[in-house]
């Protein structure tokens, strides 16, 4: 039988590796490669991917810190830099394809921000800048537009413009996909409901597991309070409808707070159910209340990923819909993973003192951690 004091220890030893995972406070909060690619009257075309040039140069993690990037490349020599430019360069034309009827396009490679304002003026430091532009021509007679990223990159969000009809469309593709064919000829077919769907629900879904961690603590947090099935209920309930709030009210632009003040908060939240946890073994009833208060946080955090992508022409609330769904999906597969693994238990005498109050205390320090790392960013 699975020793309950093994589980509290591995769970509190994971719980400090996470709090000295690497800062975000100096690195660039780059979820997805943004990449537009416009397709011009004269027949030629211009890609703009948005990464973290500095990190992909020197072969570093996305999550590097930046100044020690930036430090790194000035400290090379001009003929090393040129060698790690011209890598660069190689690493697009291998990993990057605009395919024009199935055959891929030659392009050029540059990066546009590199000594301007964008680069050397950013508040968070870079180098070489974020934008990678990939430029060439459309072949005669081309019917059809495919583009690929390799897995070197983050998940793609890709638009497409044809500037000639003044039509295009928005996609987000995972690691190492291929876009659907973006016709050439004509007009562009509506993309089907179901497709926008199962993007947005994916997307989601995605933002809890297993993206969303300091969600998932939060959840976790809330779950451990109490053995019975209905303090779990309020609870969830309550954080449910006021993340939907703000989600929607955020995402329509009806209420916003900056991400710098959004997410100390959030992180904080955390650290409050963790410590109120320690403080009391059953749900009082200013705990739903506070829960409510804490989800309309977490829907204004939710709704930075969904504004980053945007929500798609003629689909808005079928979007906005089922990324709500994918979001409780996703909180309730943690509420699942948290019962196969502790619900046997949590009838029993020692269910508190052996897995709650350690489980909580380190929820308590990661999510403390994180409010400091983020007041700090």
């Amino acid at each position: 039988m699975l020793q309950p004091r093994r589980v509290a220890l591995w769970f509190v030893c994971i719980a400090l590796g996470w709090s000295w995972w690497p800062s975000t406070a100096l690195t660039h909060p780059l979820r997805f490669t943004d990449t537009a690619v416009l397709l011009r009257p004269d027949g030629t075309f211009q890609a703009d991917l948005t990464t973290d040039l500095d990190a992909l140069a020197l072969a570093a993690p996305q999550d590097a810190d930046d100044a020690t990037l930036v430090a790194t490349l000035t400290a090379l020599t001009p003929a090393e830099f040129d060698e790690r430019l011209e890598r660069l360069r190689r690493l697009f034309e291998r990993r990057v394809r605009l395919r024009f009827d199935g055959e891929p396009a030659p392009f050029e490679v540059s990066f546009p921000d590199y000594g301007t304002p964008a680069a050397t003026e950013a508040a968070i430091p870079t180098l070489l800048g974020l934008t990678a532009r990939l430029t060439g021509e459309i072949p005669a007679g081309a019917e059809e537009l495919e583009f690929f990223a390799s897995r070197a990159f983050a998940e793609v969000n890709l638009t497409i413009l044809d500037e000639t009809r003044n039509l295009s469309r928005q996609s987000l593709l995972e690691r190492g996909d291929r876009s659907e064919p973006f016709t050439l000829l004509g007009d562009l077919p509506p993309e089907p409901s179901s497709t926008v769907a199962g993007r947005y629900l994916r997307l989601g879904f995605l933002h809890i597991l297993p993206r969303g961690l300091d969600h998932v603590l939060f959840v976790i947090g809330l779950f451990l309070l109490g053995t019975g099935l209905r303090p779990l209920v309020w609870q969830i309930t309550a954080f449910t409808v006021a993340h939907a709030v703000t989600l929607t009210l955020a995402v329509l632009e009806v209420v916003s707070l900056p991400a710098s003040v959004v997410e100390p908060l959030i992180a904080l939240s955390i650290t409050y159910v963790a410590v109120e946890n320690l403080l009391t073994d059953r749900l009082h009833p200013w705990r739903p209340v506070v829960v409510f208060g804490f989800g309309l946080l977490h829907g204004l955090g939710f709704a930075g990923v969904l504004t980053e992508l945007g929500l798609p022409p003629g689909h808005r609330t079928l979007g906005l819909a089922t990324f709500n769904l994918g979001i409780e999906l996703g909180q309730l597969g943690v509420i699942a993973a948290a019962w196969l693994l502790l619900g046997w238990c949590r009838e029993r005498d020692w269910y508190r003192t052996r897995l709650v109050m350690p489980f909580s205390a380190g929820i308590a320090f990661v999510g403390l951690f994180w409010a400091i790392d983020r007041l700090s960013a």
